[in-house]
């Protein structure tokens, strides 16, 4: 029996809605008739019933909210954790049965005493597991002892696992919401070019089923060409290919309408992957958008940074979009010895020694998040 009860509570502490079955079987198992695991203010005296089981709604409501402050758990964080702990030896028994508490919350219910063990303790109070009884069971004995001795470990266990899996819940949660903030479609895949995960961008694409499609659940080019690069370029990623390394490689793709996409192939080491929070199967990341520049908004933040005026500012843009000085001239209306007076003015402020350094230089201020 025991046996199947600890395997009970391990699965509470995977899916927290069990967590009243499991403490009805430890009730069962103890000799209790109701109980709960509770998080206990030591300056405050609150307390909050997490998870319960046989106790009336309305008792679990008022004693959330005020009768709470009256028990005599408080002194709970006094006692090593596991350690069985019965009402009379937190408070003189006669004293006890005289206050509020017992009156007006445990002896309408027909309840006498409980077993209480610390879960875990901190500065402020203290989390802890509690068995009532009633009449018929009487006072907490010494077999209701060593039962909850058996039990408490796999339940304080159970809970450390569960305050786990949460917090990891929450990272790969605030990971996902980083990656669905980006413009560029962001594909998690494994070996066989399974998708694990991918970002709300990336839906978008798959959506379109222009250039990138799921198949099978595995992210498949449309142009057949690309699709073995594509391929290849994710089984030598897995493969730890000196070719691709840590920095990845990129594979070009062109959408129907010929607008040109790049996708980069980021190999996922394990330790990355555990890092990152993504899907332990995952083993190369994928970052797709379009082969083109996007500003960041508003453009003058590369002015701001290097003192540019405006025709500087205008100038930089052009080599970007348009090319060469005398394509600039040509579109600007101005003469080429303008535009060589500003890109030399331009390669002073900004360090870069050719047109080139300057492109890549508008490409470090693109915007990667989404619009």
């Amino acid at each position: 029996m025991l046996t199947r009860l600890a395997g009970q509570i391990y699965d509470a502490a995977l899916d927290a809605a069990l967590w009243p079955e499991a403490l009805a079987r430890i009730g069962e198992f103890v000799g209790g008739r109701a109980g709960a695991i509770v998080t206990k203010d030591s300056v405050s005296k609150a307390g909050t019933p997490h998870f319960h089981f046989g106790l009336d709604p309305h008792y679990v409501e008022i004693y959330a909210k005020t009768h709470s402050h009256l028990d005599p758990t408080s002194g709970l964080s006094l006692f090593d954790a596991e350690q069985i702990v019965s009402l009379p030896e937190l408070a003189p028994d006669e004293e006890f049965r005289a206050g509020r508490f017992f009156r007006e919350w445990m002896q309408p219910q027909g309840l006498v005493d409980a077993a209480s063990a610390v879960l875990e303790k901190s500065a402020r109070g203290c989390a802890f597991l509690t068995i009532l009884r009633d009449e018929a069971s009487g006072m907490v004995d010494a077999e209701m002892r060593r039962r909850m001795a058996l039990v408490m470990l796999h339940v304080r266990r159970a809970v450390q696992i569960g305050k786990t899996l949460q917090c990891t819940q929450a990272k790969v949660a605030t990971f996902a919401d980083i990656l669905d903030g980006l413009n560029a479609g962001v594909f998690f895949v494994d070996t066989d070019g399974r998708i694990a995960h991918v970002n709300v961008a990336g839906k978008d694409m798959l959506s379109a089923g222009d250039f990138l499609r799921s198949i099978g659940g595995r992210l498949v080019a449309s142009d057949t060409k690309a699709n073995h690069t594509l391929r290849e370029t994710v089984a030598a990623a897995v493969g730890g290919d000196v070719e691709i390394g840590s920095k990845g490689i990129a594979v070009g793709l062109n959408a129907d309408d010929g607008e040109p996409y790049v996708a980069h192939v980021l190999p996922l080491s394990s330790a990355g992957r555990h890092r990152a929070g993504a899907d332990y199967r995952a083993t190369a990341a994928l970052f797709v958008r379009k082969a083109a520049l996007e500003y960041l908004s508003p453009p003058e933040v590369i002015g701001e940074t290097y003192n540019l005026t405006p025709a500087e500012l205008r100038v930089l843009r052009g080599i970007v979009d348009i090319g060469g000085v005398p394509e600039i001239a040509a579109a600007f209306g101005v003469a080429e010895t303008t535009v060589k007076t500003h890109l030399g003015r331009l390669f002073a402020k900004t360090g870069a020694g050719r047109q080139a350094d300057l492109v890549k230089l508008v490409a470090g201020f693109s915007n990667l998040l989404a619009a």
